[in-house]
């Protein structure tokens, strides 16, 4: 493996390759590629230990080792047996695989996946007389195999867990929202720490902890556990240390307010359970509030939630954006105001046009982010044409 030029993939949700594309050039990624749900790019050994600490719109890392055509299981089983898989790891780690397949010749994901481990456990039994242990929970090593069409490539997962999994979150409501969403969104809203930020239906606080975690530019990893990189024959302990303390050190102050509202209060309960975990009790504050009955109380204010839906939770679609609209119209002036929903009929109620609309997916349900902009004076509200 050429540390020095390593071929990186990053994996992201549909909307955000723009928003993760910006990062990886601030973080120093060359030859930085938009594709669908990913970003490419080429970076050294300590590029790579960055992105995975740092990257908040990354769901998962992966390097490229392997790259051949197969037009059947025998050439596709010859291949990977054939492979020096002893310069990825040990007989004595354990391994796993995960697949994405798009193929008429291989049309059976597990069926391909099954053939890939026995052909590294051939590889190492036939060299060493020894067959490494699959471990699908906890592997030392995963690999990544991705087929399209003939064309087969296999990637170090250098992640492990999906990098959504920021290691801060110990409750969740109904139907939490996943943190790299929660963060696209806040870069999507323009948000950077400036100003104040209110979730006026901040459930069990995702969105109010890593609008912090931007405000204050702590690493998006700061508290996870480890990575994958670090089982590779290559770590760089040392290297990836002094990453770490260099992130840690650019951490900044922040002098605004990030406030969160919610009607229910074991969901302020989980609230604060997370916020406590991620160490921002001096940072934000939740407080039991109806948004419907609330005036502004923040200046200047950007504004960015999660409302219920259908999906989720049984509310009175109609009558519920209605109040949404009406609350922004009274009690919200000289306010930037964004929220996700995939009830497209409903959010019509709200009865102001959206300024800018962006199609993301919130798990499977595709939705749309949508922005407000309410002005008082001689600038008004945008609203619906009859």
């Amino acid at each position: 493996m050429d540390t020095e030029n390593l071929q990186i993939q990053i994996k992201t949700f549909f909307g955000l390759e723009q928003i993760l594309a910006e990062e990886i050039k601030k973080l120093g990624g060359r030859k930085v590629e938009v594709k669908n749900r990913a970003v490419n790019c080429e970076g050294d050994l300590g590029f790579l230990y960055k992105i995975n600490y740092s990257a908040r719109t990354a769901l998962k890392i992966l390097v490229p080792i392997h790259e051949f055509k197969a037009f059947n299981q025998h050439q596709f089983y010859d291949r990977l047996f054939k492979f020096n898989w002893e310069e990825f790891m040990d007989v004595e780690q354990s391994f796993a695989i995960d697949s994405t397949v798009n193929s008429e010749t291989f049309k059976h994901s597990q069926f391909v996946t099954l053939k890939m481990k026995d052909a590294i456990v051939d590889y190492f039994q036939e060299k060493f007389k020894r067959r490494p242990n699959v471990e699908t929970k906890h592997p030392d090593i995963k690999f990544h195999l991705h087929i399209d069409r003939e064309l087969v490539t296999i990637s170090l997962d250098s992640s492990g867990d999906a990098l959504f999994k920021r290691g801060y979150r110990k409750e969740q409501g109904e139907a939490p929202i996943n943190e790299v969403l929660a963060s696209g969104m806040l870069h999507l809203a323009g948000w950077d720490g400036k100003g104040n930020f209110l979730d006026p239906m901040c459930g069990s606080g995702t969105l109010l902890i890593e609008a912090a975690m931007i405000a204050m530019d702590l690493p998006a990893q700061i508290f996870r556990r480890g990575f994958a990189f670090q089982n590779w024959k290559n770590y760089d302990a040392e290297l990836f240390a002094k990453i770490k303390e260099f992130r840690v050190n650019r951490v900044r102050e922040f002098t605004g307010k990030i406030v969160g509202y919610d009607i229910d209060a074991r969901m302020l309960n989980a609230a604060r359970i997370n916020i406590e975990a991620a160490e921002m009790e001096d940072v934000v504050e939740v407080r039991k509030q109806n948004f419907f009955d609330s005036k502004k109380d923040l200046f200047p204010l950007l504004m960015v939630f999660n409302p219920p839906y259908d999906e989720r939770i049984s509310i009175n679609d109609d009558d519920f954006y209605k109040k949404i609209g009406d609350t922004f119209k009274t009690s919200y002036p000289n306010t930037l105001a964004w929220l996700i929903s995939s009830d497209l009929e409903a959010v019509k109620k709200i009865g102001l046009r959206p300024s800018r609309k962006i199609k993301l997916f919130n798990g499977k349900l595709e939705t749309r982010f949508l922005q407000y902009e309410m002005y008082e004076g001689t600038k008004k509200v945008h609203k619906l044409e009859n």
